[in-house]
């Protein structure tokens, strides 16, 4: 079952104006979809970043791998690992993710197995996912306002929970933070606890703040929250934050691969690592991530970032497969759902979780039209980056992103 061609779609789907510590996401998202082709004609699908460099980074290994086996992924790492000289681990381990989800879903196709037992077998039957929360404009500038609607103060995030767990039925909850002054966001999750007493409660305001204001907050927040996320850049940044915090201090920026690993660990700077398969080299790698989180005392959740259903079904087959996942996973997804290029039904909330899909592969089936649609977004849109900043500074043209802010 070799491999002859990697297609990689481009595409653009609609993004509301959630607000983080580098701007405000523009109205498309990019992102893209790998199509794997074999000799036999199985396809295998995956999701991953549209950016032109990881586009370029694709389109560089494009050769190495072809006349491959699917079955070969070692191997295959290999190979992508030569076509990228002096690229960073972590845009390595990206391009390689792409390919291997698609060939565990030609693997599974092929075999009649759900990704989830390729992986070792699922531990759960279905996995827990957040409400993530932002702050938001109403609508994007010059547009009418979206379904979710404003949310700027306490009572804005609370609205926006109360619709999206009413919705998905999320049993925790995340803000995205580093947007206003922390004491605004302290208020905000103070009445997120009024409102939910019993949801776990986290906060990642993206390194926003200096360590003496992340000390500060998790005084004022102790008790409240679950985890605090990537408060203060670095790791001596997040070890000053540690050395004071009362709660866990969780981290997907900086311990965002292997080689960042060990120094977090030395410090004491993070006590939670937030996987993402799309950067840590696919879902096996992740697997090993977790093996090494638990050895050394560490929990593991699961980051997000703007994705599609492709990118859910993967992430929930790994983390049905990870014993040591001990937090609620991120997802985008309810952001994101409505432009989602894989059939309905395979997919679906129940009491916040996703059942793990039973499916060969990863269960879900490409919808063409929907493709066909967002590539042509894409095409029509020009863009090539994903730009926070850029976009804010239209509107607000005296924005500084430069971090930490308080």
């Amino acid at each position: 079952m070799r491999i002859t061609d990697l297609e990689v779609v481009p595409i653009a789907f609609r993004d509301p104006p959630l607000l983080n510590s580098s701007g405000v996401h523009e109205p498309l998202a990019l992102r893209c979809v790998l199509r794997l082709h074999t000799e036999d004609g199985v396809v295998g699908l995956s999701e991953g970043p549209g950016d032109r460099a990881s586009l370029d980074r694709l389109a560089a290994v494009r050769e190495s791998v072809r006349g491959m086996s699917v079955f070969a992924t070692t191997l295959i790492a290999r190979a992508v690992d030569a076509a990228l000289p002096g690229a960073r681990e972590v845009d390595r381990a990206a391009a390689f993710s792409l390919i291997e989800v698609a060939c565990l879903d030609v693997q599974g196709k092929v075999l009649g197995l759900p990704v989830s037992e390729l992986l070792g077998g699922r531990v759960r039957d279905a996995v827990p996912y957040a409400a993530y929360l932002f702050y938001k404009w109403a609508g994007h500038p010059g547009e009418a306002d979206d379904e979710w609607g404003e949310a700027l103060d306490p009572d804005g995030i609370v609205r926006q929970a109360r619709r999206m767990i009413d919705a998905y039925g999320f049993g925790s909850i995340k803000l995205k933070g580093g947007v206003f002054p922390p004491e605004q966001e302290i208020a905000a999750i103070r009445a997120l606890r009024a409102a939910f007493p019993e949801h776990p409660l986290r906060i990642d305001p993206n390194c926003a703040w200096t360590p003496e204001t992340g000390r500060r907050v998790a005084e004022e927040l102790d008790g409240v929250l679950e985890y605090l996320e990537d408060p203060s850049p670095g790791v001596d940044g997040m070890a000053a934050v540690a050395r004071a915090a009362g709660m866990p201090l969780a981290s997907n920026m900086c311990v965002h691969s292997f080689g960042t690993l060990a120094p977090a660990v030395a410090r004491g700077a993070v006590h939670v690592v937030l996987s993402d398969h799309h950067y840590w080299g696919g879902l096996r790698r992740t697997q090993h991530l977790a093996t090494l989180c638990e050895a050394f005392g560490l929990g593991l959740s699961m980051h997000s970032n703007s994705h599609l259903g492709i990118s859910l079904a993967a992430m929930t087959h790994l983390a049905a497969s990870i014993p040591h996942l001990g937090y609620a996973c991120d997802t985008h997804y309810p952001w994101n759902a409505a432009d989602d290029v894989v059939v309905p039904g395979a997919l679906r909330f129940e009491d916040g979780a996703v059942p793990v899909p039973t499916g060969p592969g990863l269960g879900v089936e490409l919808d063409e039209a929907a493709l066909a649609r967002l590539h042509r977004a894409y095409t029509e849109s020009g863009r090539q980056v994903r730009d926070d900043t850029g976009y804010m500074r239209r509107f607000r043209p005296d924005f500084d992103p430069a971090l930490p802010r308080w």
